[in-house]
């Protein structure tokens, strides 16, 4: 949203149309109008669906006994339902969408193609693929327990995910990352990881395929703050270490000649983005399993609204956000007993929204 540059002490600031310059002492920042109003629309936007998604369900609270209960009031029912199980489902959600959307758009400006995502690229289905592993032999079959089954379902769909990651990064490298020849890999992979997760259920007892594929629909349902604690402390850690890595990822925007004469390392500034990216992804899908789609929109419907060059790194952690908790709030509220998962909602809305992209990109190609 902001661009900090030093002018010299009594230069008049440039005004140009849609940007605020302001100034405080001799450094003076540039305040991009339509990213603000696109993050503060998404922010409020977050804001009121949160707020719904504590207020409502089977049984209702209104909006003044939820911030009654959230500042210690309220009763033992009200705060049983908002504080031990609406609160850290929702608060799960919020932190997964952020993942998804940041992990989305870093993904998608290193590749340069709004179709790259992590879906698309093979990490979610990686990690699912690593989940289904050791649910399906951990169960009755017996054959992966112990170790590997006392690590934690979440971890091992992490390792999953980047491991996948990072084979897609050395199966694409020929003496650099070509964007083109890295998402033909990760298409390659994913369909392989996806076959993989199949063969597993084919395999695998009944009570256990079934137990795997209630986790790869990707859903929220019985999170708590066993869930909430770990997936908040990692982001805390990533989300600004993804942040302080924008300048290199504005300047792959250009041409890899262009790149190096900027002094960024074009094949380590990649390299490191797209795994902080996996890393993001697979935390997200460790925490809630794979929720398809997010990623591959929120980046798109930012950048639109943003009306920036790349996809927008904070406003797309927003809608990401928004758009989990959003689908989980329609799960939970419009199919009366049936509570559907997260991702079977956001499924149903990214579909429409990928067969609009690839229309676009086709037409774009043709002109």
């Amino acid at each position: 949203m902001t661009e900090s540059v030093r002018t010299p002490v009594g230069a008049p600031a440039a005004r140009v149309r849609g940007r605020v310059p302001l100034r405080v002492g001799p450094v003076s920042t540039v305040l991009r109008l339509r990213p603000l109003v696109a993050l503060l629309g998404g922010l409020a936007g977050l804001l009121l669906v949160f707020a719904c998604d504590l207020a409502l369900g089977d049984y209702p609270i209104s909006p003044l006994g939820v911030l009654r209960t959230l500042f210690g009031g309220g009763d033992a029912g009200e705060r049983l339902v908002v504080l031990q199980l609406r609160l850290p489902r929702a608060l799960t959600g919020l932190l997964v969408g952020a993942a998804l959307g940041l992990s989305g758009a870093i993904t998608q400006a290193v590749v340069r193609n709004p179709l790259a995502s992590p879906d698309l690229l093979g990490v979610t289905t990686g990690a699912g693929a690593a989940a289904t592993a050791v649910i399906v032999t951990s169960g009755t079959l017996g054959g992966i327990s112990g170790v590997v089954a006392s690590l934690g379902l979440p971890l091992v769909a992490l390792v999953g995910g980047i491991v996948t990651a990072v084979l897609v990064g050395l199966l694409a490298y020929r003496g650099g990352v070509d964007s083109f020849r890295l998402v033909l890999v990760g298409i390659g992979m994913n369909a392989l990881t996806v076959n993989a997760t199949l063969w597993l259920l084919t395999v695998g007892e009944t009570q256990d395929a079934g137990r795997a594929m209630v986790w790869l629909t990707g859903s929220l349902n019985a999170r708590d703050w066993d869930n909430v604690v770990p997936v908040g402390l990692a982001l805390l850690v990533l989300v600004p270490l993804s942040l302080l890595g924008s300048h290199a990822l504005g300047a792959l925007q250009f041409d890899d000649d262009t790149v190096r004469e900027l002094g960024v390392p074009v094949n380590i500034a990649r390299g490191a983005l797209l795994l902080g990216a996996a890393v993001l992804a697979s935390l997200a899908t460790a925490a809630a399993g794979p929720i398809a789609f997010v990623a591959l929109a929120t980046p798109q419907i930012a950048l639109r609204t943003a009306g920036t060059p790349r996809p927008p790194l904070v406003v797309s952690m927003v809608f990401g956000a928004l758009l989990v908790v959003g689908a989980d709030l329609v799960s939970r509220t419009l199919f009366g007993s049936l509570q559907l998962p997260v991702g079977i909602v956001t499924a149903a809305l990214g579909a429409p929204y990928l067969i609009y992209l690839l229309v676009h990109r086709y037409r774009e190609v043709q002109t």
